[in-house]
């Protein structure tokens, strides 16, 4: 099971990683973004929570323009 970072207002994309069995924690400034092994962003604002300065070991993926289903394709594509 992987462990997935999202920002706190992608609660559909929270709720559909789940769906798919992923561990799923909220991305915050106590969340340790190093142990996630993808986060999900908004891109928004591009460093409301320090992320930019977080080192993590899995890929970012920009939610933007993208849809709940097309964010979880994109986070499986990415999960060894």
């Amino acid at each position: 099971m992987a462990k997935i970072g999202v920002e706190q207002s992608l609660t559909n994309v929270m709720d559909a990683l789940r769906q798919q069995g992923h561990q799923v924690v909220e991305l915050n400034q106590s969340t340790d973004a190093a142990s996630c092994d993808c986060c999900v962003v908004t891109g928004l604002d591009s460093n409301v929570m320090g992320i930019q300065s977080a080192t993590t070991k899995g890929s970012v993926i920009e939610a933007s323009g993208l849809s709940a289903d097309e964010i979880c394709q994109q986070v499986d594509s990415r999960l060894p």
